[in-house]
Protein backbone atom coordinates (compact mmCIF):
# COMPACT_ATOMS: atom_id res chain seq x y z
CA UNK A 1 0.00 0.00 0.00
CA UNK A 2 3.00 2.19 0.08
CA UNK A 3 3.14 5.34 2.42
CA UNK A 4 -0.11 5.81 4.63
CA UNK A 5 -0.52 9.12 3.96
CA UNK A 6 -0.02 8.61 0.50
CA UNK A 7 -2.76 5.71 -0.45
CA UNK A 8 -5.69 7.99 -1.10
CA UNK A 9 -3.72 10.02 -3.57
CA UNK A 10 -1.96 6.98 -4.98
CA UNK A 11 -5.13 6.76 -7.13
CA UNK A 12 -6.96 8.82 -9.66
CA UNK A 13 -9.68 9.53 -7.76
CA UNK A 14 -11.47 8.72 -4.58
CA UNK A 15 -13.65 6.33 -5.67
CA UNK A 16 -10.87 3.90 -6.96
CA UNK A 17 -9.00 4.74 -3.76
CA UNK A 18 -11.91 3.72 -1.69
CA UNK A 19 -12.70 0.79 -3.71
CA UNK A 20 -9.00 -0.46 -3.46
CA UNK A 21 -8.90 -0.09 0.01
CA UNK A 22 -12.72 -1.94 0.44
CA UNK A 23 -11.33 -5.01 -1.30
CA UNK A 24 -7.96 -5.69 0.21
CA UNK A 25 -10.01 -4.98 3.50
CA UNK A 26 -12.40 -7.93 2.43
CA UNK A 27 -9.51 -9.95 1.79
CA UNK A 28 -7.54 -9.31 4.53
CA UNK A 29 -11.26 -10.13 6.74
CA UNK A 30 -11.42 -13.76 4.47
CA UNK A 31 -7.66 -15.10 5.52
CA UNK A 32 -7.45 -12.87 9.38
CA UNK A 33 -10.66 -11.86 10.77
CA UNK A 34 -10.55 -9.52 13.28
CA UNK A 35 -11.99 -10.64 17.05
CA UNK A 36 -15.65 -8.74 17.53
CA UNK A 37 -18.97 -9.35 18.29
CA UNK A 38 -21.51 -12.42 16.30
CA UNK A 39 -24.43 -9.97 16.47
CA UNK A 40 -25.54 -6.29 17.50
CA UNK A 41 -26.97 -6.03 20.78
CA UNK A 42 -28.65 -2.86 20.11
CA UNK A 43 -28.03 -1.57 23.24
CA UNK A 44 -29.81 1.23 24.67
CA UNK A 45 -27.43 4.72 24.44
CA UNK A 46 -27.71 5.47 27.76
CA UNK A 47 -29.52 3.58 30.40
CA UNK A 48 -33.05 5.05 32.04
CA UNK A 49 -31.35 5.29 35.55
CA UNK A 50 -28.47 6.49 34.06
CA UNK A 51 -30.31 9.69 32.02
CA UNK A 52 -32.14 10.84 35.10
CA UNK A 53 -30.74 13.78 36.68
CA UNK A 54 -27.58 13.35 33.90
CA UNK A 55 -26.84 17.22 33.65
CA UNK A 56 -25.70 17.03 37.23
CA UNK A 57 -24.03 13.70 36.95
CA UNK A 58 -21.81 15.03 34.40
CA UNK A 59 -21.18 18.17 35.77
CA UNK A 60 -20.12 16.71 38.75
CA UNK A 61 -18.10 14.23 36.98
CA UNK A 62 -16.44 16.80 34.52
CA UNK A 63 -15.20 18.82 37.40
CA UNK A 64 -14.24 15.97 40.06
CA UNK A 65 -11.62 14.43 37.33
CA UNK A 66 -10.31 17.70 35.55
CA UNK A 67 -6.88 16.61 36.83
CA UNK A 68 -5.28 18.84 34.63
CA UNK A 69 -7.21 21.81 34.86
CA UNK A 70 -7.09 22.89 31.53
CA UNK A 71 -10.97 22.84 30.97
CA UNK A 72 -11.56 24.80 34.31
CA UNK A 73 -8.82 27.72 33.51
CA UNK A 74 -10.39 27.64 30.50
CA UNK A 75 -14.13 28.43 31.30
CA UNK A 76 -12.57 30.59 33.44
CA UNK A 77 -10.97 33.05 31.21
CA UNK A 78 -14.85 34.33 30.03
CA UNK A 79 -17.23 33.61 33.03
CA UNK A 80 -19.97 35.46 31.97
CA UNK A 81 -19.95 34.56 28.24
CA UNK A 82 -19.25 30.46 29.43
CA UNK A 83 -21.40 30.82 32.04
CA UNK A 84 -24.64 32.05 29.83
CA UNK A 85 -23.37 29.13 27.50
CA UNK A 86 -24.13 26.54 30.31
CA UNK A 87 -27.27 27.91 32.00
CA UNK A 88 -28.77 27.72 28.51
CA UNK A 89 -27.22 24.43 27.98
CA UNK A 90 -28.76 23.34 30.70
CA UNK A 91 -32.74 24.53 30.13
CA UNK A 92 -32.45 23.43 26.51
CA UNK A 93 -31.88 19.51 28.16
CA UNK A 94 -30.25 18.84 24.42
CA UNK A 95 -27.26 20.80 23.54
CA UNK A 96 -27.51 19.21 20.55
CA UNK A 97 -30.14 18.06 17.44
CA UNK A 98 -29.94 14.26 16.10
CA UNK A 99 -29.25 13.35 12.62
CA UNK A 100 -29.85 9.48 12.71
CA UNK A 101 -25.75 8.47 14.55
CA UNK A 102 -24.65 12.29 14.05
CA UNK A 103 -25.26 14.46 16.83
CA UNK A 104 -25.22 17.91 15.90
CA UNK A 105 -23.42 20.56 18.11
CA UNK A 106 -23.89 24.17 17.07
CA UNK A 107 -24.76 23.13 13.17
CA UNK A 108 -28.20 23.00 11.55
CA UNK A 109 -27.92 20.20 9.46
CA UNK A 110 -24.94 18.32 7.82
CA UNK A 111 -25.17 20.34 4.54
CA UNK A 112 -24.02 23.65 6.76
CA UNK A 113 -21.78 21.80 8.32
CA UNK A 114 -19.77 20.24 5.17
CA UNK A 115 -20.24 23.97 3.70
CA UNK A 116 -18.68 25.52 6.71
CA UNK A 117 -15.45 22.65 6.02
CA UNK A 118 -15.27 23.91 2.28
CA UNK A 119 -14.26 27.68 3.52
CA UNK A 120 -10.83 28.39 3.41
CA UNK A 121 -10.57 29.24 6.99
CA UNK A 122 -11.95 25.84 8.02
CA UNK A 123 -9.76 23.19 10.18
CA UNK A 124 -10.90 19.90 10.92
CA UNK A 125 -10.45 17.79 14.23
CA UNK A 126 -11.35 14.15 13.36
CA UNK A 127 -11.23 11.83 16.52
CA UNK A 128 -12.19 8.64 17.03
CA UNK A 129 -12.79 6.96 20.40
CA UNK A 130 -10.36 4.39 21.46
CA UNK A 131 -13.64 1.64 22.24
CA UNK A 132 -14.11 0.89 18.08
CA UNK A 133 -10.01 0.14 18.00
CA UNK A 134 -9.74 -3.18 17.68
CA UNK A 135 -8.34 -5.53 20.39
CA UNK A 136 -5.54 -6.51 18.21
CA UNK A 137 -4.72 -2.76 17.57
CA UNK A 138 -1.00 -2.46 17.01
CA UNK A 139 -0.51 0.24 19.13
CA UNK A 140 -2.61 -0.77 21.91
CA UNK A 141 -6.25 0.07 22.62
CA UNK A 142 -6.35 2.47 25.26
CA UNK A 143 -3.82 4.89 24.10
CA UNK A 144 -3.59 7.89 22.08
CA UNK A 145 -2.00 6.94 19.00
CA UNK A 146 -2.62 4.98 15.78
CA UNK A 147 -0.11 3.55 13.80
CA UNK A 148 -2.40 2.84 10.35
CA UNK A 149 0.38 0.94 9.59
CA UNK A 150 0.33 0.03 5.28
CA UNK A 151 1.10 -3.43 5.81
CA UNK A 152 -0.79 -4.57 8.96
CA UNK A 153 -3.79 -6.90 8.53
CA UNK A 154 -5.18 -5.38 11.32
CA UNK A 155 -4.85 -1.72 10.19
CA UNK A 156 -5.98 -2.78 6.92
CA UNK A 157 -9.45 -3.70 8.15
CA UNK A 158 -9.84 -1.01 10.64
CA UNK A 159 -12.23 1.70 9.78
CA UNK A 160 -10.50 3.70 11.68
CA UNK A 161 -7.57 3.20 9.52
CA UNK A 162 -9.52 3.96 6.11
CA UNK A 163 -10.42 7.10 7.36
CA UNK A 164 -7.43 8.27 8.69
CA UNK A 165 -5.67 7.39 5.31
CA UNK A 166 -8.30 8.90 3.59
CA UNK A 167 -7.47 12.39 5.42
CA UNK A 168 -6.07 15.55 3.72
CA UNK A 169 -2.62 16.69 4.15
CA UNK A 170 -4.06 20.48 4.65
CA UNK A 171 -6.25 21.29 7.96
CA UNK A 172 -7.08 18.56 9.98
CA UNK A 173 -6.36 17.12 13.09
CA UNK A 174 -6.02 13.31 13.66
CA UNK A 175 -6.77 12.53 17.40
CA UNK A 176 -7.66 8.81 19.00
CA UNK A 177 -9.85 9.51 22.34
CA UNK A 178 -8.73 8.17 25.37
CA UNK A 179 -11.22 10.06 27.62
CA UNK A 180 -14.11 13.14 27.87
CA UNK A 181 -11.47 15.26 28.98
CA UNK A 182 -9.23 14.52 26.07
CA UNK A 183 -11.86 16.06 23.82
CA UNK A 184 -12.03 19.31 25.36
CA UNK A 185 -8.24 19.63 26.02
CA UNK A 186 -7.52 18.93 22.44
CA UNK A 187 -10.09 21.16 20.75
CA UNK A 188 -8.98 23.90 22.85
CA UNK A 189 -5.20 23.48 22.19
CA UNK A 190 -6.57 23.30 18.03
CA UNK A 191 -8.30 26.36 18.80
CA UNK A 192 -5.20 28.10 20.15
CA UNK A 193 -2.70 26.82 17.18
CA UNK A 194 -5.37 28.21 14.48
CA UNK A 195 -5.54 31.64 15.53
CA UNK A 196 -8.46 33.29 13.11
CA UNK A 197 -9.76 30.08 11.89
CA UNK A 198 -13.18 27.97 12.21
CA UNK A 199 -11.78 24.62 14.08
CA UNK A 200 -14.80 22.17 13.72
CA UNK A 201 -14.99 18.28 14.99
CA UNK A 202 -16.13 15.26 13.83
CA UNK A 203 -15.57 12.79 16.66
CA UNK A 204 -16.80 9.29 17.39
CA UNK A 205 -18.00 8.55 20.74
CA UNK A 206 -20.53 6.08 23.05
CA UNK A 207 -23.98 8.45 23.27
CA UNK A 208 -23.06 8.85 27.23
CA UNK A 209 -19.73 10.55 26.22
CA UNK A 210 -21.61 12.68 23.60
CA UNK A 211 -24.08 14.15 26.39
CA UNK A 212 -21.33 14.54 28.54
CA UNK A 213 -19.09 16.38 26.50
CA UNK A 214 -21.97 18.26 24.47
CA UNK A 215 -23.10 19.95 27.62
CA UNK A 216 -19.84 21.89 28.75
CA UNK A 217 -18.46 21.96 24.98
CA UNK A 218 -21.71 23.93 23.63
CA UNK A 219 -21.31 26.33 26.52
CA UNK A 220 -17.57 27.00 25.92
CA UNK A 221 -18.43 27.41 21.94
CA UNK A 222 -17.05 24.47 20.58
CA UNK A 223 -19.15 23.17 17.37
CA UNK A 224 -19.16 20.27 14.86
CA UNK A 225 -20.71 16.50 14.68
CA UNK A 226 -20.45 13.65 17.21
CA UNK A 227 -21.06 10.26 16.08
CA UNK A 228 -22.49 8.02 18.22
CA UNK A 229 -21.23 4.68 18.71
CA UNK A 230 -23.15 1.32 18.29
CA UNK A 231 -22.41 -2.44 20.13
CA UNK A 232 -21.28 -3.22 22.89
CA UNK A 233 -21.12 0.67 23.99
CA UNK A 234 -20.77 2.46 28.29
CA UNK A 235 -24.48 3.19 28.49
CA UNK A 236 -24.25 3.39 32.47
CA UNK A 237 -21.73 5.75 34.81
CA UNK A 238 -20.05 3.14 36.00
CA UNK A 239 -19.41 1.44 32.67
CA UNK A 240 -18.37 4.80 31.51
CA UNK A 241 -15.87 5.53 34.63
CA UNK A 242 -14.78 2.26 33.85
CA UNK A 243 -13.57 2.91 30.21
CA UNK A 244 -11.93 6.44 31.31
CA UNK A 245 -9.13 3.95 32.80
CA UNK A 246 -8.87 2.04 30.20
CA UNK A 247 -11.04 -1.07 31.50
CA UNK A 248 -12.88 -1.77 28.28
CA UNK A 249 -13.82 -5.48 27.95
CA UNK A 250 -16.47 -4.96 24.95
CA UNK A 251 -16.26 -3.85 21.30
CA UNK A 252 -17.91 -0.61 20.06
CA UNK A 253 -19.04 -0.07 16.25
CA UNK A 254 -19.53 2.57 13.64
CA UNK A 255 -22.19 1.32 11.43
CA UNK A 256 -21.58 0.73 7.84
CA UNK A 257 -24.23 3.20 6.68
CA UNK A 258 -22.69 5.82 9.37
CA UNK A 259 -19.32 4.62 8.13
CA UNK A 260 -20.25 5.80 4.47
CA UNK A 261 -21.69 9.31 6.11
CA UNK A 262 -18.21 9.95 7.59
CA UNK A 263 -16.40 9.25 4.66
CA UNK A 264 -18.83 10.98 2.55
CA UNK A 265 -17.88 13.99 4.32
CA UNK A 266 -14.20 13.51 4.38
CA UNK A 267 -14.39 13.19 0.54
CA UNK A 268 -16.17 16.81 0.56
CA UNK A 269 -12.96 18.16 2.90
CA UNK A 270 -10.31 16.29 1.13
CA UNK A 271 -11.56 18.22 -2.07
CA UNK A 272 -11.93 21.17 -0.25
CA UNK A 273 -8.17 21.36 0.47
CA UNK A 274 -7.40 20.84 -3.03
CA UNK A 275 -10.29 23.17 -5.36
CA UNK A 276 -12.30 26.19 -5.04
CA UNK A 277 -14.72 25.69 -1.84
CA UNK A 278 -17.66 26.82 -4.81
CA UNK A 279 -16.68 23.61 -6.88
CA UNK A 280 -17.04 20.75 -4.66
CA UNK A 281 -18.37 17.76 -6.35
CA UNK A 282 -22.89 17.93 -5.42
CA UNK A 283 -23.44 14.71 -5.97
CA UNK A 284 -22.53 13.41 -2.79
CA UNK A 285 -25.27 15.21 -1.08
CA UNK A 286 -26.99 12.13 -1.35
CA UNK A 287 -24.75 10.22 0.47
CA UNK A 288 -24.42 13.30 3.79
CA UNK A 289 -27.86 13.73 4.13
CA UNK A 290 -30.34 11.43 5.65
CA UNK A 291 -33.70 12.01 7.79
CA UNK A 292 -33.18 14.56 10.68
CA UNK A 293 -35.14 13.45 14.22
Amino acid sequence: MGDPVKFWRSHDNWAQAEQAWDARAAELAAQAPLKTFRKNPNLPGIRPNTRRFLAWKSLSYLHRHDHSGKLRRYFWRHPLRHGIGLVKSLLRGRSYRRDDDFFLYGIVDVADFVHRLEQPNAVLVVGFSYCHKPFECPEGRFTDRCSHAPDSPVCGQCFIGKAVHSLPDARVIPLFITTVHYIGEQMIAARAAWPGHEVLFLITACELTLEMFGLVGCAVGLEGIGVRLDGQICNTMKAFAASEVGIKPGMAIVTESTQARIMAILHAFADATHVEPGNANPGRANLIATDRR
